[in-house]
């Protein structure tokens, strides 16, 4: 038998925390705009999976590791492929 314990998603202040155990010289900035983003990204319909913490982790670790300055960055966000699995879902968000 499976035991099933379900773990209600974090809210964006929880999500701060956990991403500052990660990352915890990450700008407040640049931690605000990737939380801001994610979430909006969450909520783009369509998604067969909704990007989870862990790809949060790591697209902010990609961002952080080619010096992308997002206050600069005009219609598109970098590294999409990051936070979301398959080629479609990445052209759906871009769209939306």
């Amino acid at each position: 038998r499976c035991v099933f314990h379900y773990i209600e998603f974090p809210t964006q202040e929880l999500m701060k925390k956990i991403v500052r155990v990660h990352h915890p010289a990450l700008e407040d900035k640049m931690l605000d705009q990737c939380i801001d983003a994610f979430f909006r990204i969450r909520m783009v319909r369509g998604l067969r999976k909704r990007p989870s913490t862990s790809e949060l982790i790591d697209w902010i670790a990609a961002l952080k590791r080619s010096g992308v300055d997002l206050s600069k960055i005009g219609g598109g966000l970098p590294f999409l492929g990051t936070l979301l699995k398959t080629e479609q879902e990445v052209e759906l968000v871009a769209r939306a």
